[in-house]
């Protein structure tokens, strides 16, 4: 009976120890295959390199807005799969509404050097945001951060730091070890992680307008998480729940609603910065 504890204690750690070893791979899930140019992409549109704080070169396509022109740009920060051509359809739908959209690709994805972590985001989400206020001249106070799932976290977190005009959350969660702990029930998820996320705790700082869109059927972050972010925001101007919508369903990527709630924050911010 002692051998047999002892053999179950040892396949135990090699098990926590892999999942230490190997967990940003469970996180992240870059398309790392290099993108195409912007103007293939969107008419329009043209490519842009970012240099984060610490090198990491990132690339990233600068959508134009259609006319009447709103004077506000998006910054979109990813969830954690794929790359930023699987959000060309968000962004051709927010420039038909008159705003300028930013979309970039984190290290690791796209195409781009290094691998991901939390502090290497965070580190491209600045780099995107100077990249708008120092090249292009945008006011802070005129960009909206959209983040997207794990973007959420990243946006949420840079707004800590630099306030924006507003901030619009799609699908997010209270923190990573919250979801984690969904998907893996068997596994001290709190106690592994290395890339912690707390979004709910960060957000609660946030002066900032804020909007958290969801759907009702998310199999990925419960929605009771993003009804509790959504309480955490300071200041709430809009909660939208998708009847039926999925995590990746199109209602909940470039759908009608989704974009309304944009617009709507938009108007906002606009009439006050």
């Amino acid at each position: 009976m002692v051998r047999f504890a002892v053999i179950a204690a040892a396949v135990v750690l090699l098990l926590l120890t892999a999942v230490w070893a190997f967990q940003r791979r469970l996180i992240y899930l870059p398309d790392e295959a290099a993108v195409p140019s912007a103007a293939v992409v969107v008419p329009g549109a043209r490519d842009v390199v970012l240099q984060a704080s610490d090198g990491v070169r990132l690339g990233a396509w600068l959508i134009p807005a259609e006319e009447p022109d709103r004077g506000l740009v998006v910054l979109v920060a990813n969830g954690n799969a794929g790359n930023r051509a699987a959000r060309v359809p968000l962004a051709r739908a927010l420039a038909a509404e008159g705003l300028t959209v930013l979309l970039f690709d984190y290290r690791g994805y796209g195409g781009n050097d290094g691998g991901p972590s939390e502090r290497g985001l965070a580190k491209d989400a600045r780099a995107a945001q100077r990249y708008l206020v120092e090249e292009l001249r945008v006011p802070a106070s005129r960009i909206l951060y959209y983040g997207e799932s794990l973007g959420a976290a990243v946006v949420t977190e840079l707004a800590t730091e630099i306030e924006p005009g507003g901030l619009v959350l799609r699908s997010p969660f209270v923190d990573l070890a919250s979801v984690g702990q969904v998907h893996y029930p068997f596994l001290p998820v709190r106690l592994l992680l290395r890339d912690r996320y707390p979004l709910a705790e960060q957000l609660s700082t946030v002066k900032a307008p804020v909007a958290v869109i969801y759907g009702s059927d998310d199999s990925i972050v419960p929605p009771e998480q993003s009804r509790a972010v959504a309480e955490a925001a300071p200041t709430l101007k809009n909660q939208v729940e998708i009847p039926g919508a999925n995590h990746n369903d199109p209602e909940l990527l470039h759908g009608r609603a989704l974009i309304e709630t944009v617009i709507a924050l938009a108007d906002q911010v606009g009439t006050t910065s």
